[in-house]
């Protein structure tokens, strides 16, 4: 059907699609619980912020789950070597989303405020602390990360995890942060009324003007003192996963080599700058017009899916590079798995993935509503 350098190519757009679709999906219900303790006042408010998204949000960690299996079964080194070396990291990561499922079930299992507003508080950790984590992670995968390979393929890691936090690594975890709450602001204006969504509106403008300065912040950095990667040997783009056989350079300005080279892909970090000027434009009018709430949430999705797009354009092809031994890099063409494997892979996604958009599209449209004040106020025995 393809050949084995199509099939590195598709899978890594995929992945890319995939990780986009969790951002955009998955990080609205982040978004939300994390501006919980600021959109909503009172125990009711918190109620209608919470059953906003209370329907959806595991649905749309299949997002999450379905990124996540497809890196371990198309790209493993990647995968094992991530693990590696964020391992704190992704524990981190991991402990905090717990959190979330329990604050989602448990909160109104008890008619107590301090029980409530305790589960709130955890809901506002399991919501902040992945896109952070996730954030700080790429962050430091621009800059290299501290791993090499031995002669039996044995990663060894030499970083630390106090050394994953750097100026510049701080910025992309306040990106990430930005990303989610946008698009939660952007969601609540949609879903809700009165004070919570006055409230998302004006918290949202903030957060979107702070995002596009960020952003353009984290360019000028990659392009004045973030040291890019660049094969400089012949790449087989058919071969096997050999990943300690190519030299790589460094320098500074060097991930901006793809844009330079093909000139229209500046587009994407443009309107990543763009859009969400447009966000707080639409947030600022305040208005109850369908249309301009839409919008809002549509330029939030298109800021989501350029800043990664822009990322991952700027790295490619490397996945993973190495800032101890450059020529170990981790790149699409020589980290993934069997040809074989990537074509049975791909079968099963065209399969599976129309049916995930498919019923997530089904979801979304039966139980679309205005959640308001005097619906919870009327059910007040509801899951959330």
């Amino acid at each position: 059907m393809f050949d084995y350098e199509t099939l590195k190519f598709i899978w890594w757009g995929l992945i890319g699609f995939l990780f986009i679709g969790f951002a955009i999906t998955d990080g609205m219900d982040m978004g939300v619980g994390g501006l919980l303790p600021f959109v909503a006042k009172k125990d009711v408010e918190r109620r209608v912020v919470i059953n906003t998204v209370g329907a959806h949000w595991d649905g749309n960690q299949v997002w999450f789950i379905t990124a996540g299996a497809s890196l371990f079964a198309a790209w493993p080194l990647v995968y094992a070597t991530a693990f590696s070396g964020f391992y704190f990291a992704m524990m981190l990561t991991l402990f905090s989303l717990f959190l979330r499922p329990l604050a989602f079930d448990y909160r109104s299992k008890i008619d107590s405020l301090k029980w409530r507003n305790n589960w709130d508080k955890a809901l506002f950790v399991g919501s902040m602390v992945p896109p952070l984590v996730f954030g700080i992670a790429f962050g430091n995968l621009l800059l290299g990360v501290p791993f090499g390979f031995d002669s039996l393929m044995r990663v060894t890691y030499t970083g630390s995890f106090f050394a994953l936090f750097t100026p510049f690594t701080l910025l992309t975890g306040v990106i990430s942060v930005a990303m989610m709450l946008m698009h939660g602001s952007t969601w609540l204006v949609m879903r809700t009324d009165a004070d919570v969504a006055k409230r998302s509106a004006n918290i949202g403008l903030v957060v979107a003007l702070v995002l596009a300065l960020c952003f353009i912040l984290a360019g000028v950095m990659v392009w004045q003192s973030v040291d890019g990667y660049v094969v400089v040997s012949a790449i087989d783009t058919m071969g096997q996963a050999q990943p300690t056989i190519k030299e790589v350079t460094t320098g500074s300005g060097a991930w901006l080599t793809n844009y330079n080279e093909t000139p229209i892909l500046w587009l994407i970090p443009v309107v990543g700058i763009i859009a969400p000027l447009f966000v707080a434009l639409f947030l600022s009018i305040k208005s109850k017009s369908t249309t301009i709430k839409v919008l809002s949430f549509v330029g939030s999705s298109l800021t989501i899916a350029s800043i990664i797009l822009t990322a991952g354009i700027a790295m490619f092809p490397f996945v993973m590079p190495s800032s101890s031994i450059p020529s170990h890099s981790l790149l699409m063409w020589d980290t993934v798995s069997s040809e074989s494997t990537l074509g049975l892979m791909l079968v099963v996604v065209a399969f599976f993935v129309p049916i995930i958009l498919g019923y997530t599209i089904w979801c979304y449209k039966k139980m679309w509503r205005t959640v308001t004040i005097a619906e919870i106020e009327q059910n007040s025995h509801s899951a959330y």
